[in-house]
């Protein structure tokens, strides 16, 4: 991983690739590290240009996630992985192909294949070996968390439900459980959760979009059966942005380190 120069002296930016997926092909992986002394959780993230910047964020607004940190002196690595830019048609498939555990079809996006193990092996035993090795991380399943929204929403219940192993708690903001339901549901009765603890929330303004209401209300429920600690919310005027999501931070760093 080559090291590139952040403006902001607690974030660091590298430069890897994922073989895997898009061969050698360079994307970012945006590191905060707390200005403490110590050993500290980490959270690993997905859409990580979308976390710390406007001028890097797809869409021109960021999470504003290293304001939170650093204002509220958070003791918390946070690491954010670049997706892949690419349309589903093009070099390596995209970012849905890469952030989704299941193949699915959509009207919009037509036929997209699954590779989101592939993405989470990497995290896994590629990416998290690596900050462990070279960072002040606590490196055990209790201190090692997973969040991202959407498509990185959708991840993060992959990651909790078949990586259990290794993430104990996580958030999953307006997760795209809505592309194929019955998979995801499937997923997650067919999954076994050891003390894990999970943020979930969908905007009031999106949850009508398709059947969402309903299979959010439904994976809840599944999530309940199954023991997972779970604080579940539909957030009030909230809707598909970063702006949105960004009001969201305090609420699930809040669960994230509940009785920690």
């Amino acid at each position: 991983m080559e090291e590139i120069k952040e403006d902001k002296d607690m974030l660091e930016r590298f430069e890897t690739d994922i073989p895997q997926l898009t061969g050698d092909e360079k994307r970012n992986v945006y590191v905060y590290v707390p200005d403490m002394k110590g050993r500290f959780p980490v959270l690993y993230m997905f859409d990580g240009q979308n976390l710390f910047s406007d001028e890097e964020a797809s869409y021109g607004k960021s999470w504003g996630m290293y304001e939170y940190l650093e204002e509220n002196e958070v003791p918390l690595i946070v690491v954010g992985v670049e997706c892949n830019h690419h349309g589903e048609q093009e070099k390596g498939g995209g970012r849905l192909s890469e952030y989704s555990p299941f193949n699915f079809e959509d009207p919009e996006w037509g036929k997209i294949r699954s590779r989101g193990k592939i993405t989470m092996d990497w995290f896994v035993y590629e990416l998290k070996t690596y900050i462990d090795d070279n960072y002040p991380t606590l490196s055990d399943r209790a201190h090692t968390f997973i969040a991202g929204s959407s498509m990185g929403g959708l991840m993060t219940l992959y990651a909790l439900s078949k990586y259990n192993d290794v993430f104990s708690r996580g958030a999953a903001l307006s997760p795209s459980i809505g592309f194929s339901p019955a998979k995801v549901l499937n997923m997650i009765s067919r999954s076994r959760y050891k003390d894990t603890v999970l943020y979930m929330d969908y905007g009031e303004n999106e949850i009508a979009y398709r059947n969402t209401r309903k299979v959010f209300g439904e994976v809840t429920a599944a999530l309940i059966r199954k023991n997972v600690l779970l604080e579940s919310r539909i957030v009030p005027d909230g809707d598909h942005s970063e702006a949105s999501w960004e009001k969201q931070v305090p609420f699930f760093m809040d669960v994230l380190f509940y009785d920690l």
